[in-house]
């Protein structure tokens, strides 16, 4: 089994020569061939440039927690492909994943042979097994992570009764569009008719444009900070508390076992989320939010992997991410020196994440991910590390680098694993081993 599975990744790793092919024609047909399975199950769409990972891991906790079976369908994973698709807080076991792709495999063979249709790429195969087998297991609802943007991504399938688009800014910017607005403009196509939105943009403009798409589709709109507010309260390396007042219910005190005020950002969304499902006669309990969020883990985020030395991995991927991480490292952190492992991909924009860590970063070791053709030379970093006037070092393999930067910290020092999500799922193998041993191919 172990040897099929393996084989079974490598195949589907491999679809990545196909590229990511924006659409929803080729989705469709992949899904009808299989019985429509996202029809069978209600679900919560997610999209946003940051946090919608653990928007989507908060609102599968909260429903979990109100005694629903509920699948959580996120990307990319940090060390195992079965992370991504998860049931009831249980991944999907390897033996589904070989038994699904092949069940699939001939419906490919027909998409290739028909005129008008095409091979699925990687994500629209690994999105077409996550909903099949979420219907299998009969879940009540699936809480959905977009790819990337939301209108022509393989997700925007499913009929969300509540649709959260956490914030917009710059990113795949040659799919999405070179502004804001144009990136605004496809992640609102996850709006549905008759739906409800929740956002925390901040920006007026963004806002407008998600009101009037709104309007055009008779959907309800929230925002956070408006409509949704919150308020920290404490915070400590165990996590942090909060008051809110959301769309129902107002509450003296959640706790999340997340750090970072982005995180009460992304809380306040998924509790804006499932307080919205009453528009379609869903009522979730105030000890449902409470103990969903309590409950809540979400690897790689701010995510403290020993104690002395202090060492904490972040998958900050983006300029705005590594600014949110940055507050958080000068806000709930004291430490001597900080050490920077630093692995970015190509396509981010390198000189603005690095400007953001150099403001706490004391030494930078600068690494490379596995990701083939993803990760920026080494040597591409150091530039903009010298720019900033630190020092650094350049340890090409990522455990290594990992490892050196133990050997550098004296007593009181920190070290801080930054700047990709393949970065750290890399790194975080040195405390712990994968749930599922697979071949060295992430996506």
């Amino acid at each position: 089994m172990e040897r099929t599975y393996k084989e079974t990744l490598k195949w589907l790793f491999g679809l990545r020569r196909f590229g990511s092919k924006p659409g929803l024609k080729n989705i469709r047909y992949l899904l009808s061939r299989i019985g429509d399975p996202h029809e069978r199950f209600k679900s919560v769409h997610v999209t946003g440039t940051n946090g919608k990972g653990s928007t989507t891991a908060m609102v599968a906790s909260i429903l979990q927690a109100e005694g629903y079976k509920v699948g959580r369908f996120t990307s990319p994973h940090l060390s195992s492909f079965t992370e991504r698709i998860v049931v009831n807080g249980r991944q999907i076991p390897p033996g589904d994943v070989v038994r699904i792709v092949e069940e699939i495999k001939p419906v490919i063979g027909e998409m290739v042979r028909t005129p008008g249709l095409r091979h699925p790429t990687f994500f629209e195969v690994v999105t077409a097994i996550a909903f099949k087998y979420f219907a299998e297991q009969g879940v009540d609802f699936a809480s959905v992570e977009v790819g990337m943007g939301g209108k022509l991504d393989a997700t925007n399938v499913i009929h969300s009764l509540v649709s959260v688009i956490t914030n917009v800014s710059l990113e795949h910017t040659e799919v999405l569009g070179k502004t804001v607005l144009e990136i605004a403009e496809k992640k609102a196509g996850i709006i549905k008719e008759g739906g409800v939105l929740i956002t925390a943009t901040k920006n007026d403009e963004v806002y407008n444009l998600f009101k009037e798409v709104c309007r055009e589709k008779h959907s309800r709109m929230f925002r956070v900070g408006r409509d949704i507010r919150f308020k920290k309260l404490h915070s400590s390396l165990e996590g942090q508390s909060f008051q809110l007042k959301g769309l129902v219910n107002d509450f003296d005190e959640l706790f999340i076992p997340l750090i970072g005020d982005h995180q009460l950002l992304n809380a306040a969304c998924a509790v804006g989320a499932v307080e919205a499902l009453r528009f379609h006669g869903i009522t979730i309990s105030r000890g449902a939010i409470e103990e969903g969020l309590r409950r809540v883990r979400w690897p790689g985020r701010l995510e403290i992997v020993q104690r002395h030395p202090l060492v904490v991995l972040d998958c900050a991927k983006d300029a705005e991410a590594a600014k949110a991480v940055k507050e958080a490292l000068l806000k709930e952190f004291t430490y001597d020196r900080l050490i920077a492992v630093v692995s970015i991909s190509s396509d981010k924009n390198i000189p603005a994440m690095i400007e953001q860590f150099a403001q706490v970063a004391d030494l930078f070791v600068i690494t490379a991910h596995k990701v083939m053709g993803r990760a920026a030379k080494p040597s591409r970093i150091a530039e903009e590390v010298k720019k900033q006037l630190k020092p650094y070092e350049i340890v090409p393999d990522v455990k290594e680098a990992v490892r050196r930067a133990m050997e550098l910290v004296g007593q009181g020092d920190m070290v801080i694993v930054v700047g990709s999500v393949f970065l750290v799922g890399e790194a975080r193998e040195l405390w712990f081993r994968p749930t599922v041993e697979e071949p060295d191919t992430p996506d």
